[in-house]
């Protein structure tokens, strides 16, 4: 690691001379004799600490301190003063002061530690950001894409019910980004910044889920040698997440709704009543509302799980989607794979379209990353695809096509002017970009934009 730079401003000599020294050991100093003296240093060096005095010819250092936050990679800021009092501190920590100290009792190891120390929570709090950033483009909703109108009044819901503790319940068939939702939500909602626990509900058999979601303590059935916390207790502050909620047994939603109910449970083998503030999300591929009606699943915990629900549309009711979702899906694969982005071809993309997708989401993701990693001269052909997309009859029985009221159909002018589209947006309208990642000439571009009206894109 690289010797942090600090800069120290004090008007007097000897004492800005006398921490230069004292310092010069575990830092890189450099000192000015004043705050313009000091702007000018900041404007053209790195500087990771700056140590300044608060009275001073010309600027003060609380204002030093304000300009040097302005700045795009800012410094830890420390202010010295022999005139301590509460207000002066009060004002240092508004204008973004990181610490504060006094002169009159100013020892060098003292200051050396409180350096270190601001350091070290203004890198934690960096990373923090950085983090929760990477999260938000992860997670968040510009993850989800999609124009069809099913989908717009998807994100409609998740914006309404994200910053509220309402219940969740996601439905929808296999593959339709149910998990995604979840953590939309999560990420969008005052939880965000705890944790959000997943359980799989239809991994694990109903002997060992009820202590997976309530924690069980040590001895309490054969094989638990040590206490273990629940994934509501790991979830504490945060979201808990049940996909495939339908699987769980009676006994496992006798418990699941006390705790709805109350926020109270017991881990098994204890008889000990626990808390856990945690927000509810579950989903589902079944119908919940079949399986009361047969007796499968409890009514009131139906009611209580379906406060907020959230249908989400399987694929072939919103194919005019399938070009966008298909250009991200090929720019993540090239990405991960080191390639140039390949060039979806008209071909490929009309076998596409012709396709039903009972995969839903995750089959069309497959299918990409097959493509991508299969495809030659920076193009996708049809011959790209898998067997099963480019021969629908040879998917199984017990996969049906849709009906004709069931699907959108998209005819193949609509997808390329989705495509056109989605390009532009990706690049933020420069069409030179736009084209190569088309794989099509600049002026093919402004020919087809013409053609579909979006000459002015």
């Amino acid at each position: 690691m690289s010797t942090p730079t600090l800069l120290i401003v004090d008007d007097e000599k000897n004492t800005r001379e006398g921490l230069r020294v004292g310092l010069s050991e575990k830092f890189d100093v450099y000192v000015a004799e004043d705050a313009a003296a000091a702007w000018q240093l900041l404007e053209r060096e790195s500087v990771d600490v700056l140590l300044t005095d608060l009275r001073m010819a010309g600027e003060d250092g609380i204002q030093l301190i304000a300009k040097a936050k302005g700045l795009p990679k800012p410094p830890v800021c420390i202010l010295m003063t022999a005139f301590g009092t509460e207000d002066i501190a009060v004002e240092a920590m508004k204008k973004g002061a990181d610490d504060y100290i006094s002169k009159g009792r100013l020892r060098i190891d003292e200051l050396e530690l409180r350096i270190q120390r601001a350091l070290k929570r203004t890198s934690l709090e960096t990373e923090n950001r950085q983090l929760h950033r990477r999260l938000d483009q992860k997670f968040g909703l510009q993850r989800l894409i999609g124009d069809a109108p099913a989908m717009r009044a998807v994100f409609e819901l998740i914006q309404a019910v994200a910053p509220t503790k309402s219940t969740v319940l996601i439905t929808g068939e296999s593959g339709t980004g149910k998990e995604l939702v979840a953590k939309a939500i999560h990420q969008n909602s005052p939880r965000a910044r705890g944790p959000m626990i997943t359980v799989n509900c239809a991994a694990l058999p109903s002997t060992l889920l009820e202590a997976e979601l309530f924690g069980h303590e040590k001895g309490a059935f054969t094989g638990a040698h040590e206490r273990r916390l629940g994934r509501i207790e790991q979830a504490q502050g945060g979201t808990l997440f049940l996909d495939e909620i339908g699987e769980i047994d009676a006994t496992t939603q006798v418990k699941l709704l006390r705790f709805l109910g109350e926020k109270t449970f017991e881990r098994v083998g204890s008889s000990k009543t626990l808390s856990s503030d945690v927000r509810l999300i579950s989903a589902t591929n079944k119908d919940l509302q079949t399986l009361v009606r047969t007796g499968r699943f409890r009514e009131d915990l139906f009611y209580r799980l379906a406060v907020f629900p959230i249908p989400l549309p399987p694929l072939r009711e919103r194919m005019q989607d399938l070009p966008s979702l298909a250009a991200s899906f090929i720019k993540e694969f090239a990405d991960e794979n080191g390639k140039p982005i390949p060039a979806l071809t008209t071909a490929a993309l009309e076998v596409m379209l012709q396709y039903s997708w009972p995969g839903n989401i995750r089959e069309l993701r497959a299918a990409i990353e097959r493509a991508v990693v299969m495809c030659r001269d920076g193009q996708i052909q049809a011959a790209d695809l898998p067997q099963n997309v480019r021969s629908p009859a040879a998917i199984p029985t017990t996969l049906t096509a849709p009906s004709a009221s069931q699907s959108t159909p998209l005819n193949l002018k609509e997808a390329e002017k989705q495509l056109l589209i989605h390009a532009l947006k990706e690049v933020d309208g420069n069409r030179t970009r736009a084209a190569e990642k088309l794989g099509i000439s600049r002026r093919t571009l402004h020919r087809r934009l013409h053609e579909f009206g979006l000459g002015d894109t």
